[in-house]
């Protein structure tokens, strides 16, 4: 059965619909930077996620051409991600001015996925694809201390979910901690063009530090 890092990791992927303090590791990723209201039909979000899809598969299919990544086992590529963040409002995301919006899209990489693999698979998927792959780049981050929450229903209306996270948080002796490294996350675990808008899951994760 193929490993999958929503069921191994029940703790980052699948929380309850109630927030809860975690600590994130150090995780590799695949990540494209960009901007814009991600609905827009051609826009940078919309890129993002085929470069990011295009990659993961590269890799995850590399047994079967002639570059094996060491390591390698049966594996779901995990969930799509994204830090989201607007100028000069760290922490609160105006839902209503979403062309304001900068953001970093995400697909975990499975441990022993290397540098050097990575090189290769950008290389692979250049050809393959004929498309250019340099905007997606190798990124190693450390999340730390989170309040994170799962969200069920709109992606207009986290704001309710992230109010209780806030007040849970504020309650348990921290603080936010948005900065210009660390970032208001979301975890798509549903499809939205598959999935009814009120059923969507995704989990939502602050930065947060101990009250001084």
């Amino acid at each position: 059965m193929a490993f999958d890092y929503k069921k191994e990791y029940k703790e980052f992927y699948m929380p309850k619909n109630k927030p809860s303090i975690i600590n994130v590791p150090k995780m590799n990723y695949l990540a494209v930077r960009g901007k814009g209201n991600p609905n827009e039909e051609n826009g940078e979000y919309k890129e993002a996620i085929g470069l990011l899809y295009a990659m993961a598969f590269t890799i995850k299919m590399s047994y079967k051409g002639s570059y094996k990544i060491g390591g390698y086992f049966e594996y779901v590529v995990p969930p799509l991600e994204g830090f989201w963040w607007q100028d000069g409002q760290m922490g609160n995301i105006d839902y209503q001015n979403k062309d304001k919006l900068s953001f970093i899209s995400l697909i975990r990489l499975p441990d022993f996925v290397t540098k050097k693999d990575f090189e290769w698979a950008i290389d692979e998927a250049t050809k393959k694809k004929k498309r250019d792959m340099s905007k997606v780049e190798f990124l190693t981050y450390a999340e730390g201390l989170c309040v994170q929450c799962m969200h069920i229903g709109s992606y207009d209306d986290e704001p309710a979910t992230v109010d209780l996270m806030h007040k849970y948080m504020e309650e348990n002796g921290y603080e936010l901690d948005v900065t210009n490294t660390r970032y208001h996350h979301e975890i798509y675990l549903s499809d939205p063009r598959k999935c009814d808008v009120a059923k969507l899951k995704t989990v939502i994760r602050h930065p947060i530090k101990k009250t001084k």
